[in-house]
């Protein structure tokens, strides 16, 4: 009769177990539907079909086609007209001022204009070229940290698994001490209680596992209904280069170092070109008109310059704003190095510090409170141990075995994010295209 009330009792527990099992089972579906999903096919895949990826290349390509465009002459103008005596008969031939006019005029800028043009422009295009190297970076950096993201949500979901099933052990050593008098109801409550949680937290970590998913197959450039398989335990990544020497990479090497340094080069070029605009221009232009009849035809050459009179509005205005862009160039690109350098000492403390607290749980806390769950498990069916001691130990041990995977995952995206900042990332993803593309063959 006691078992059958306390069966009565744990009733609404079940009830909110099926509903979560319910709210989950659209995410569950998933579990069977994917196979595994490595990670340098995505980032293949992720370069070939981002479109972030693709807009800054094709701007690229846009700002190089720009170069020769800049350096080139105005085009040349050609001019036809006549011009008649009177307003009663046609003159040609019969009046001297009658006539048909030709004439082509070409403008040429001052000596040294074109050259700053074009230099210039292929600053620009430099730039351009560095932002599409930062975009495939920063393409690359976001596909691994959603990937290890995704990896550490499906070890999540396996730990939650697991320790449902030794909660179930607790609950039945419970069960069985209850129905021999020795425990109390509530330590079946507990146990049961404390397994409810854990499939709600499963129920949460699917729902996460969806959201990553949906983010990844967008980041890939994917199709939003591709299915995503699982992924597979990537290898632990090595950083060859010490803080130091990260520091000198990035601020020598990163994109957006390299793209800073183009515009500040672009922005002195167009110093020189502003102060360049003091200096007139000149069109040459050459005339013909046909009189026909007894008159001789009639030619000139002419030479055409523009005066900068108003200096002051004009090009005075413009040279200022090109020194304060220029200025601006300047700081912005200390700017970024000064952020760059924090950024790797950052991330690079990070990767340590992971580092250690992964020694820590692998080598101690999580063979030793194992060990701990185990013997107070065994104490617990024979009244040695109470069961709130054996609930706090196996949670203890899910939460040193989740820190893990949490720490593992820290410290990949950390080498990611410097993989990035460095530039060492785009060598790595270039021979890895070289590889699927030579598997492919």
């Amino acid at each position: 009769m006691r078992i059958k009330n306390t069966t009565i009792r744990i009733m609404p527990l079940a009830v909110v177990v099926g509903t979560l099992l319910l709210c989950a089972a659209p995410v569950m579906a998933a579990d069977a539907a994917g196979g595994t999903l490595e990670l340098q096919p995505l980032i293949s895949e992720a370069l070939e079909n981002n479109h972030d990826v693709w807009v800054s290349g094709a701007k690229w390509k846009a700002s190089s086609s720009k170069i020769k465009l800049a350096g080139s002459l105005p085009d040349p103008m050609v001019m036809i007209g006549y011009q008649n005596e009177g307003w009663n008969e046609y003159t040609l031939g019969k009046m001297v001022g009658a006539q048909w006019m030709y004439s082509i005029s070409q403008m040429f800028p001052f000596p040294g204009k074109r050259a700053l043009k074009e230099e210039m422009a292929s600053r620009d295009a430099d730039t351009a070229e560095a932002m599409y190297r930062a975009a495939r970076l920063g393409t690359v950096a976001r596909v691994k940290e959603l990937y290890y993201d995704l990896f550490q949500t499906y070890q999540e979901l396996d730990l939650v698994r697991e320790r449902t099933g030794l909660f179930t052990r607790i609950e039945e050593a419970a069960l069985a001490r209850y129905a021999t008098g020795m425990g109390q109801q509530q330590e079946v409550l507990m146990a049961q209680t404390e397994k409810y949680m854990l499939l709600e937290r499963e129920a949460m970590l699917k729902q996460k596992r969806q959201s990553l998913e949906a983010m990844l197959t967008s980041a890939v450039g994917r199709e939003l209904n591709a299915p995503l398989g699982r992924p597979v335990e990537p290898q632990a990544g090595t950083l060859a280069l010490s803080e130091d020497e990260l520091v000198q990479r990035a601020v020598e090497s990163s994109p957006e170092v390299v793209s800073r340094e183009k515009m500040m080069r672009a922005s002195e070029a167009g110093v020189h070109m502003a102060e360049k605009e003091y200096y007139p221009d000149v069109t040459l232009a050459a005339w013909v008109a046909t009189r026909g009849g007894p008159f001789e035809d009639m030619w000139s050459v002419t030479a055409t310059f523009n005066i900068p009179l108003y200096y002051k509005s004009r090009q005075g205005a413009a040279l200022a704003s090109a020194r304060a862009m220029s200025s601006a160039a300047l700081h912005d690109l200390a700017g970024i190095k000064a952020m760059l350098t924090s950024s790797v000492r950052d991330n690079y403390s990070m990767v340590r510090s992971s580092e250690t607290l992964m020694n820590l749980y692998r080598t101690g806390l999580i063979p030793k409170t194992r060990q701990d769950f185990d013997l107070s498990l065994a104490g617990y069916r024979t009244g040695k141990v109470e069961e709130i001691t054996v609930v706090s130990r196996l949670k203890a041990l899910l939460d040193y075995e989740t820190s893990y995977w949490t720490q593992f995952v820290a410290r990949e995206k950390a080498i990611a994010r410097l993989e990035a900042l460095t530039g060492i990332g785009d060598q790595a993803a270039a021979q890895g295209e070289k590889n699927d593309q030579q598997k492919k063959n």
